[in-house]
């Protein structure tokens, strides 16, 4: 009887439950004295868990992370004007929840993809959905579903994304066609979605890497209102930990 109950929990997908029957018949001892109700609540929780983390799943390898960072191995202790208060209430996900932006800026090898990577990867933790791309490549992946007529259904898809992250943002001054689309995407998720943006240049040069001042007063105004930035400085972690290595295999 109960390889076939185990057999129907698995043909229905309650894969969860499944396993947790098998591991209340192999520890008899430990499940004897609970009642009926409280093995029934074991397993619907193990059902619960199972299918949580299957979705965090499958939205983490959608967000298709550039990197797969986390909250616990952030380093505050890198002197580049990181605000942990500030990161501990971005962290919460309520930004996304509440259709806010996140704007990271700072000079190469201060960790911005980092950090845009864990506030992603945490999102997905939260059930939302998320696309990750070098904002060169999405211009081009834009470029290129114009001519094959996959354009709609791109621009559809990113509007439907609880957080965009475009990476590397402002690195080329952008073509009519770049802004144009680029307007397209901001329009469809403001007041929304929220997207988050990681560039070498502060904010102040935005307008100018974008070229064009009407369209870039266009794409700002949407970008800038109800944004949280993070504005870091200092050197590169990257060169801190390459000098900090070199100096452990001096001695």
């Amino acid at each position: 009887m109960n390889n076939q109950t185990l057999q129907t929990l698995r043909s229905l997908k309650l894969t969860g439950m499944a396993d947790g029957l098998e591991q209340q018949l192999s520890q008899p001892a430990t499940h004897s004295e609970l009642g009926f109700e409280e093995r029934l609540s074991l397993l619907v929780d193990r059902e619960t868990s199972y299918r949580n983390n299957n979705e965090i799943s499958r939205l983490i390898k959608a967000a298709k992370l550039k990197l797969q960072a986390y909250p616990e191995d952030i380093d505050y202790r890198h002197p580049r004007c990181l605000n942990q208060s500030q990161m501990a209430d971005l962290l919460s996900s309520q930004w996304i929840h509440q259709h806010h932006n996140v704007l990271i800026t700072g000079p190469t090898g201060c960790g911005k993809t980092y950090l845009g990577c864990v506030l992603a990867n945490q999102a997905c933790r939260h059930g939302l959905s998320v696309r990750y791309f070098r904002t060169s490549r999405l211009l081009e992946a834009l470029r290129i579903a114009h001519g094959d007529g996959r354009f709609p259904k791109l621009i559809q898809q990113l509007a439907k994304t609880d957080l965009l992250v475009l990476d590397d943002w402002g690195l080329e001054k952008m073509t009519l066609s770049q802004r144009n689309d680029l307007l397209e995407i901001m329009e469809d998720r403001h007041g929304l979605k929220s997207t988050l943006i990681t560039s070498q240049l502060p904010i102040t040069q935005w307008h100018k890497a974008i070229g064009d001042a009407t369209l870039a007063d266009a794409i700002l105004d949407r970008l800038l209102h109800n944004s949280h930035k993070l504005k870091l400085k200092g050197e590169s972690m990257r060169k801190t930990l390459s000098q900090t290595t070199e100096g452990e295999h001096s001695t």
